[in-house]
């Protein structure tokens, strides 16, 4: 053995370099995804990064169905070239460049009527959906509900997620929880560094455990009295899907929404040290497939003949059914201020004012799901606007004025006999 010694020292030597070279790229990616989580809500530049999450951090793999569905098209139609918003005209096309939107698709009774893409986006692009993930999460604890692995959204949630015990969730109702009422102690504030959906954010860059830091909030005042947007609520409702299926969020979704709703591409959810999905905002899907959801729960949860979500749930979930769930809620000195007051909510649907019945899902940088049944219209909308949460104001979100902008494209291309006055649309020519 000794006339080989020279081969024992070589593959030591190849084994230590091998360790190193793994040990330098484990780091460099560490260092990356820190970059990025660092880079949030700073004014820097996003776009080319929302479009290749799985490039970066951990994730899972929701297959794409194994009968795919394509949307059928019609001709291209056109959008307003201005807006009314805030006593003010906006134009489109500034508005579409500014908010950095890298895709924009609008479906009139299910048909594709406009589809087009900019900056890094693409129709096979899997896009960073943020909180729009929310919606997707409520659909599944619907279905979950119907076919008893929960047995009532009235239970209390430590019912069956047992590391929840001791917590801000305690006790809570499940129907509190997702109608961001759970009363736990919670900051969405994304200008805040030190905010809690901030210190959030550090463990998905630094990696540690979603399930440990849910379960390290304190509760500040009493479940189903006051809305206080809160993104570790759904991270919950996660913990519970998992617990009640026994599948992971990934494992439930493909079989109860991905393969049915004949996804065509494969969709992504990040992952925190302990393989857990990050419910809340973690998933990455192309805009014809979040389209989908929106076409699903705009037909009440039908799809193709069958019912995927079902209907009675569908109605729940973008109708708020109490005082301060209303849009523009009037609020008692006492309630919190915080995110998302101007608007309804629902179970994780946001519901606009009005009298079309329109709600959205909703994530930051400027992703949107929004459906208005009156007009039979869906509208995605995909962005990177860098400037969304560098101060906690309208000028910087510009969520109200989007909301103002599909108002406008309903109204424009929405199902009406009569076609849109020709001098209040811009040909359907790009963003």
């Amino acid at each position: 053995m000794l006339e080989h010694w020279w081969q024992f020292v070589l593959a030591t030597l190849a084994g230590g370099l091998l360790a190193t070279g793994v040990l330098a790229v484990c780091f460099r990616q560490t260092l990356f995804r820190l970059k990025v989580a660092l880079s949030l809500f700073s004014g820097a530049d996003q776009s080319n990064r929302f479009g290749r999450i799985a490039e970066i951090y951990p994730t899972s793999t929701v297959q794409p169905s194994q009968t795919p569905f394509h949307f059928p098209e019609e001709a291209s139609a056109g959008l307003p070239k201005k807006f009314l918003f805030d006593a003010d005209y906006s134009d489109t096309s500034e508005f579409l460049a500014s908010t950095e939107t890298s895709a924009l698709l609008v479906l009139r009774r299910g048909k594709i009527c406009y589809e087009q893409y900019a900056l890094t986006g693409g129709p096979d692009v899997p896009w960073f959906s943020w909180s729009m993930a929310k919606s997707f999460v409520s659909a599944m604890i619907g279905i979950a509900l119907d076919e008893g692995a929960i047995d009532s959204i009235e239970d209390p949630i430590t019912d069956y997620v047992e590391e929840l015990e001791g917590s801000a969730y305690d006790g809570v109702q499940i129907k509190d929880i997702l109608q961001m009422s759970s009363g736990a102690s919670w900051n969405e504030d994304y200008s805040d560094k030190n905010s809690d959906i901030n210190r959030f954010a550090r463990v998905f860059a630094f990696g540690g455990s979603f399930t440990k830091f849910a379960a390290s909030l304190k509760p500040a005042r009493a479940p189903g009295k006051y809305k206080l947007y809160n993104s570790v609520d759904t991270e919950v409702l996660g913990l519970l899907l998992a617990a009640t299926t026994g599948k992971s969020v990934t494992a439930y979704m493909r079989e109860k929404l991905w393969d049915p709703l004949g996804a065509e591409s494969e969709a992504n959810w990040i992952l925190d040290s302990d393989g857990v999905e990050m419910s809340f905002g973690g998933l990455s899907a192309t805009a014809r497939d979040y389209a989908k959801l929106g076409e699903l729960y705009r037909n009440g949860g039908r799809w193709q003949g069958q019912q995927v979500v079902p209907e009675n749930w569908v109605r729940a979930s973008i109708t708020p059914d109490a005082p301060h769930l209303q849009p523009n809620a009037v609020l008692p000195p006492e309630a919190p201020s915080g995110y998302g007051q101007d608007l309804g909510y629902g179970y994780q649907w946001w519901v606009l004012d009005g009298d079309e019945g329109e709600f959205a899902a909703m994530g930051v940088y400027n992703q949107f799901i929004y459906v208005n049944p009156a007009r039979e219209l869906t509208i995605v909308k995909l962005s990177a606007n860098r400037r969304y949460g560098v101060e906690p104001n309208e000028a910087h979100s510009r969520e109200l004025e989007s909301f103002a902008f599909f108002r406008a494209v309903a109204r424009t291309i929405g199902t009406r006999d009569k076609p849109a006055d020709v001098s209040d649309t811009a040909e359907a020519s790009g963003l």
